[in-house]
């Protein structure tokens, strides 16, 4: 087990980390939400739709609703306690990077694409280009590091 640890490409995994925060930081922030609207969804009574199509006879239909609503709650809390995961192995990595390592990761993989990346390094450092190129490369290496131990 340990050899193939050895051959882990450590430096894109932390990039796959590091672009998978928003998105926990996202599951985070409204799965509580979600999953209070799903409960309301079971309790509810459903009321009839008059579209002027037959419908079949569902003697079951509201224990189905029911199971659906618990299997969508079993689903949202299972990624929730992921995303809950990873933030508590992800998060100490994060907090012992220097702000301006933060800032070039930040601009480069998770802006949104509205500028440029590296004129936005450039610009806020006052470096060129290759130099910003390289600050990035030094950034996700110590993220990597701090995620995965030594290389």
């Amino acid at each position: 087990m340990q050899i193939a640890w050895k051959y882990l490409n450590k430096r894109a995994a932390a990039l796959d980390a590091l672009k998978d925060y928003g998105s926990m930081q996202f599951i985070l922030e409204h799965t509580p939400d979600n999953i209070r609207a799903e409960h309301e969804k079971i309790e509810s009574v459903r009321s009839p739709s008059f579209d002027r199509m037959p419908h079949a006879y569902n003697p079951q239909a509201c224990e189905e609703r029911i199971l659906n609503g618990i299997e969508e709650i079993d689903v949202l809390k299972e990624r929730y306690w992921q995303a809950l995961e990873y933030m508590a192995w992800f998060q100490p990595a994060w907090e012992n990077l220097t702000e301006g390592e933060r800032y070039v990761l930040k601009a480069f993989y998770l802006s949104n694409g509205t500028d440029e990346p590296v004129g936005t390094v450039c610009e806020h450092f006052s470096i060129e280009r290759s130099s910003a190129y390289n600050k990035k490369n030094r950034a996700l290496k110590h993220l990597a590091l701090l995620l995965y131990g030594k290389q």
